[in-house]
């Protein structure tokens, strides 16, 4: 088996998420972090023929970096990872799957009571501005027929504030979600974002060629009404 490059980098956007990853037989890579609170799914050109698990996801993604276009024969217990000459052989050894915070299968997103797009643009722009201004949440609010999205200080009043208004949708009379910054790992791209009263929002990109999702949790903090 050759990995194709997006698996390589769905790996590497993986790991950020959590360092160890269990994958399941099939075409189907999940990750979860290890609070529970970020999960990610997409599913790969490759189909695995078994279950195994990674500790150390970054460590095996520097292992296969040692070769070029590696090439992988699965065994019971390891990988052999070759090169395109066939000249390499690393023999990668699997952890068990019990021993490493995994999900079992995506998660149900209930009816969203907000949805709306979120470009890479815009992604980049609120982490730009948190950084900036040493704040770690977003805001999400209904304002006037569009989405506000904020970067602020939610336990101070008088905190410096950067938003931002987006299209969408809210069918609640009145919410404020919100989500930590350094939860939203997602690859570049374009997303669509629903958000339910469950305190969980999914991430959905939006590219023909990618199948791939985020559920990311809300913070307790956030308010609504019905």
């Amino acid at each position: 088996m050759e990995l194709s490059n997006y698996t390589m980098n769905a790996l590497k956007n993986f790991a950020t998420i959590n360092s160890n990853v269990v994958i399941h037989q099939g075409n189907t890579i999940m990750t979860m972090a290890e609070a529970k609170n970020v999960l990610g799914m997409t599913t790969v050109p490759e189909t695995f023929p078994q279950m195994f698990g990674i500790y150390d996801l970054q460590e095996m993604l520097n292992v296969l970096g040692l070769v070029d276009s590696p090439r992988l024969r699965f065994e019971d217990n390891y990988v052999l990872i070759g090169d395109s000459t066939g000249r390499v052989e690393i023999k990668y050894f699997f952890s068990d799957p019990e021993m490493l915070t995994s999900p079992t299968k995506p998660i149900d997103m209930p009816d969203p009571d907000v949805t709306f797009t979120l470009d890479q643009g815009t992604l980049n722009n609120l982490k730009r501005a948190a950084a900036a201004l040493g704040h770690n949440e977003v805001s999400i609010t209904p304002v006037d027929n569009v989405i506000r999205l904020s970067i602020l200080d939610t336990e101070n009043s008088t905190s410096n504030m950067y938003s931002i208004d987006v299209d969408g949708d809210c069918s609640l009379s009145d919410c404020n979600f919100i989500i930590n910054i350094s939860n939203l790992k997602m690859i570049p791209g374009d997303y669509k974002v629903e958000i339910s009263t469950k305190l969980i929002s999914q991430f959905t990109n939006t590219s023909d060629e990618m199948d791939l999702k985020y559920w990311v949790a809300l913070e307790k903090s956030s308010t609504f009404k019905e």
